[in-house]
């Protein structure tokens, strides 16, 4: 009788086990846009960081900085505050906003604060370790001309039966001279996105 019951209980669980749902992985390409909170995402980055540079790198600050120097000038992405309702990892769009610029061609890209010290420490670090033929030489870093700062900020807005939710984005961007504190470029880009929950019951 005791052999029997525990036969079942194992049958039981076996059919238990299998009735449980299985979550379902797929591999995409990291270019394919996916919506599924309908949030500020990595496509909303990396398509805002590509449309603003550029445009940034078409106006003409740069045409009279190369003409005036005859020489590209020297960038470096500051902070781009997130000042929206929801958590977004800014590191994402100034990322994006750098390789924009590298992959430019039009402009030299430096490394910003926090890289910087560790390069520093490296630097020095060799000055005791490395050899004489191989060690980076001391004060040769390249200073900045501009840096680009900028800031994200969001407006929400529920329909009274909470199915359908609308977000507003607003990213700008502005390109200062470093030197004389002057705003060469000022750019602003719009995203708007509509959630609607279909099985939403309040």
């Amino acid at each position: 009788m005791k052999t029997t019951i525990n036969l079942s209980l194992f049958v039981l669980l076996v059919i238990s086990i299998q009735c449980k749902p299985v979550n379902s992985i797929s591999r995409i390409s990291p270019d394919n846009t996916t919506e599924l909170s309908g949030k500020w995402n990595d496509t909303d980055a990396r398509l805002v960081s590509e449309e603003m540079i550029g445009d940034a790198l078409s106006n003409r600050w740069l045409s009279n900085y190369t003409e005036s120097t005859e020489k590209p000038p020297v960038i470096i992405v500051g902070t781009v505050r997130n000042e929206s309702m929801e958590h977004i990892d800014t590191e994402v769009i100034t990322k994006e906003m750098e390789r924009a610029f590298v992959n430019s061609g039009s402009v030299t890209l430096v490394a910003k604060a926090s890289e910087r010290m560790e390069i520093r420490d490296e630097r020095l670090d060799q000055q005791s370790y490395s050899s004489l033929e191989s060690m980076s030489a001391m004060a040769r870093e390249l200073g900045a001309d501009y840096m680009l700062i900028g800031n994200i900020s969001s407006i929400m807005d529920d329909a009274p039966d909470g199915r359908t939710t609308a977000i507003f984005y607003t990213v700008n961007l502005e390109l200062i001279d470093i030197e004389t504190n002057v705003k060469v470029w000022i750019g602003n880009k719009k995203l708007k996105k509509l959630i609607e929950r279909r099985n939403y019951r309040g």
